[in-house]
C-alpha cells in the first residue's frame, strides 16, 4: 500500500477523530460549568431517588446521559473528565432509566445524601414490609414520581396476587390510598378478580388532588391494568384527575372517599383495619399513602389562627390580600408565584435556606421573575417567629422584620406517619445516600 492510499484513508479518520474529541471537550466543559453553577447556588441535594455513580466502574460511554428522560429539558447527568457525574442533582426525578442503560453496572439508585437523610420503610424487592402481608408502594416508599408510583402500585398488587393468601371470610387485599399507586393497584386488583376495597381519606389523586389549580404534572407513558398504555407528558392537574375519574368510572372501580384508616391489627391470621366509618378484615394490606398526610408545622405562636393553611388550592381566593408563603420546595414556590402573578397581591416568600435547592428550574424562574417585577418579596435565610391577626414577625439574616399580613400558607412538606407505621410494626430506616 503506497503513501497516497494511506493518506486517503487516514485523513478522513483523523478528521472524524478530531471532531469527536472537540465535541467531547465542549460537552465536558459545559457539564463542568453546570455542576459548578449548581454547587455555587447550593442546588446539590436530590429530592428523592437518584443515581450514585461508581467512578471505578464508569467508562464514560454516556449511555446514562442519553437515557435520562430529562435530558431534552435539563442537564441532570453529564460527562466530566471521562466519567458520568450527577451535575444537576435537584433536576433528577428518580426515573431510574440511567441505571438500566449503564452497560457497566456503575450506577446504584439511592435515597438521601450524606447531609440529608430520608426516612424509608424497610421493604423486600416485592414491596412487602417487615410485617408479612403488609406492602408499601408509591410516595411512602420513596417513589414520588407519578410514573414510578403507578408502576409500583401495579407491581405490588401483582406480588400480593402471586402470594395467593386468600380466605373466604375476608378481603383478599385492602388498599389504603387512592393516589397514583393506589389507583394502579385498584385497577390491578379488579383485573385479577380479587376481592378488594380501596379507602382514601380525601379524594381521588391523593397528593395530586392537593396540587394548586393549573399545576403542570410531569409524567410519562405508562401501562395501566384494564386501561392499557397511557401517553401523558406535560399535563395539568385537572386533566390528569379527569382522566383518572373516567378510568375509575369506565372500569367500575369501587373507592371509598373521606374514609381514614385509624388502626391496623392482626387477629386470627387476618388484618383487622378500623377506619373512620367501619371495620374491615383482609388477608393483605397495601399502604399506598403519601408522605404528606400530616403537614409539617412551624411550631410558632399564632400558627393555630384560622388564616393559616398548609396547602394552596385556588390562588384566586387570595387576590388583593397580603400573603406570606413559607417553604422552599416546589409547592411553596408554585403557591407564591401563582398568587403573585394575579397582580395587586403583595406576596412574601420566606425560606430558611440559602437557596431553593429542592425546587424545579421552572418554579425558580417563576419566583425570580415575580421578584424582579416587584410582585414578590423573597426572604432567604429567614424564619417566621410569630403570627398575629394582621401581621407576621420574621427573623431575616438575624434581624427582626414585621410584615402586614392577611393569610399564611405553610408549605414546609409533610411528616412521615411514623407513629402510624410504628403502631403497625413497620420498621423505618433513615437513608443517607444508600439503596
Amino acid at each position: 500500500m503506497d503513501w497516497l492510499t494511506i493518506a486517503v484513508y487516514s485523513l478522513p479518520l483523523a478528521g472524524i477523530t478530531a471532531y469527536y474529541l472537540m465535541r467531547q471537550r465542549r460537552a465536558h466543559a459545559h457539564h463542568a460549568r453546570v455542576l459548578e453553577e449548581a454547587v455555587t447556588a447550593g442546588l446539590t441535594e436530590p429530592a428523592s431517588l437518584h443515581p450514585s455513580i461508581d467512578p471505578s466502574k464508569c467508562l464514560g460511554c454516556g449511555a446514562c446521559v442519553t437515557a435520562c428522560p430529562e435530558t431534552s429539558h435539563h442537564d441532570v447527568l453529564g460527562l466530566i473528565d471521562g466519567k458520568a457525574v450527577l451535575v444537576g442533582p435537584t433536576e433528577c426525578i428518580g426515573h431510574g432509566a440511567c441505571k438500566t442503560a449503564c452497560p457497566f453496572d456503575a450506577i446504584t439508585l439511592v435515597f438521601g445524601t450524606e447531609r440529608r437523610g430520608l426516612d424509608i420503610p424497610v421493604l423486600s424487592p416485592n414491596f412487602e414490609s417487615n410485617v408479612p402481608g403488609i406492602y408499601v408502594a408509591g410516595e411512602l416508599g420513596g417513589m414520588g414520581l407519578i410514573k414510578n408510583a403507578l408502576t409500583q402500585g401495579r407491581q405490588a398488587l401483582e406480588a400480593i396476587a402471586k402470594a395467593g393468601v386468600r380466605r373466604p371470610d375476608a378481603l383478599d387485599v385492602l388498599i389504603v390510598g387512592a393516589g397514583p399507586a393506589g389507583l394502579a393497584a385498584s385497577l390491578a386488583a379488579k383485573q385479577a378478580r380479587m376481592r378488594y376495597a380501596t379507602v382514601e381519606q380525601e379524594a381521588l389523586g391523593g397528593a395530586v388532588f392537593q396540587y394548586p389549580r393549573g399545576k403542570l404534572v410531569m409524567t410519562a407513558p405508562v401501562e395501566l391494568p384494564l386501561i392499557g398504555k397511557v401517553h401523558f407528558r406535560n399535563t395539568s392537574k385537572e386533566e390528569l384527575l379527569a382522566f383518572w375519574t373516567d378510568a375509575c368510572r369506565n372500569s367500575g372501580l369501587d373507592i371509598s372517599y373521606q374514609e381514614r384508616v385509624e388502626s391496623v391489627s392482626r387477629h386470627d391470621g387476618l388484618f383487622v383495619v378500623k377506619t373512620s366509618k367501619r371495620e374491615l378484615r383482609a388477608s393483605s394490606v397495601l399502604l399506598a399513602i403519601g408522605r404528606r398526610g400530616t403537614p409539617r408545622k412551624l411550631g410558632v405562636p399564632g400558627e393555630d389562627l384560622s388564616k393559616v393553611v398548609y396547602r394552596l388550592i385556588d390562588p384566586e381566593q387570595y387576590r388583593g390580600r397580603r400573603v406570606l408563603v413559607v417553604g422552599g420546595g416546589d409547592s411553596a414556590l408554585e403557591a407564591a408565584a401563582s398568587i403573585a402573578e394575579l397582580g395587586a397581591t403583595p406576596v412574601t416568600l420566606s425560606y430558611r435556606g440559602e437557596a431553593f435547592q429542592r425546587a424545579k428550574p421552572r418554579n425558580r424562574q417563576r419566583v425570580e421573575q415575580a421578584s424582579a417585577g416587584g410582585q414578590l418579596e423573597i426572604l432567604l435565610n429567614s424564619q417566621v417567629t410569630r403570627i398575629l391577626a394582621d401581621e407576621v414577625e420574621i427573623k431575616h439574616a438575624g434581624k427582626p422584620l414585621v410584615r402586614k399580613n392577611d393569610a399564611v400558607i405553610i408549605s414546609a412538606g409533610g411528616v412521615l406517619p411514623n407513629d402510624f407505621l410504628k403502631s403497625i410494626g413497620i420498621r423505618v430506616e433513615t437513608k443517607y445516600g444508600t439503596a
